[in-house]
């Protein structure tokens, strides 16, 4: 996956500025794609210039004028044909995973420190995750089938915070 298609799923729930997607990224979209505000702005040139986006200029008051991207029908076509192609296996790559294989070759002791505060960052992340999900999602069974798909992917994030969670605390478990 490109970033062009996470914008472009952002950009179709929602036109925005760049700065309207950055903070949209550092709130939800984030958590499962990361750009930083560069490359957002990189890439939306790049995707207005291919014609994958339309913008438009709004005038600011004091302010420079913000410019609004919205897909166009060349990227709505685009998400389309990405969406309707297989997905591949998710792959697993973990720094995680390969430090505790090999923590027998260096200070276990240590690392169970750094997983004691990797837990914990987890641990407040799904706390986040499930703030949003009881206040942005109170009613699952009344959403449209944009904010359904939304949900279910936040359902996801929580599953896989709940993974790391259980994993790091049974490897503890098991090794001290």
């Amino acid at each position: 996956m490109a970033l062009e298609h996470a914008l472009l799923v952002a950009l179709s729930e929602r036109p925005a500025s760049g700065l309207e997607l950055t903070r949209r990224f550092e709130r939800s979209l984030g958590f499962f794609w990361h750009a930083t505000h560069q490359q957002i702005y990189r890439v939306l040139g790049r995707m207005e210039a291919d014609g994958w986006v339309s913008v438009e200029v709004v005038a600011q008051a004091g302010r420079p004028d913000k410019r609004v991207h919205t897909p166009s029908a060349l990227g709505r076509r685009v998400l389309a044909d990405w969406l309707a192609e297989p997905l591949p296996m998710e792959s697993f790559r973990s720094e995680l995973a390969v430090k505790l294989r090999g923590a027998s070759y260096g200070d276990r002791a240590t690392l169970a420190s750094h997983l004691v505060t990797t837990r914990a960052e987890h641990a407040a992340r799904l706390a986040a995750y499930e703030q949003m999900e009881r206040e942005q999602f109170p009613d699952p069974a009344a959403l449209d089938e944009a904010a359904r798909d939304q949900w279910l992917v936040l359902r996801g994030g929580i599953g896989l915070e709940r993974f790391w969670i259980d994993w790091i605390t049974d490897y503890l478990e098991k090794t001290s």
